[in-house]
């Protein structure tokens, strides 16, 4: 799963603090650092399935109440 999404920001005014704000809020919601960070190590097939079955069982409880 690689994602090849480029984010850019344009600073307006010369106010860069702000467009620093924005571009990391579409940083955050591309998920291209979640993804870097998944891939940092390798990770067994087996393993992957189960943090994804111990994901989804968390959050069926975490609705449920």
């Amino acid at each position: 799963m690689s994602t090849k999404t480029r984010v850019g920001v344009e600073v307006r005014n010369g106010n860069f603090e702000k467009a620093l704000s924005i571009f990391k809020k579409k940083v955050r919601r591309s998920g291209i650092l979640q993804e870097y960070k998944e891939n940092q190590e390798f990770k067994k097939p087996s393993t992957v399935k189960r943090e994804a079955k111990r994901k989804k069982e968390y959050n069926l409880r975490k609705n449920e109440s």
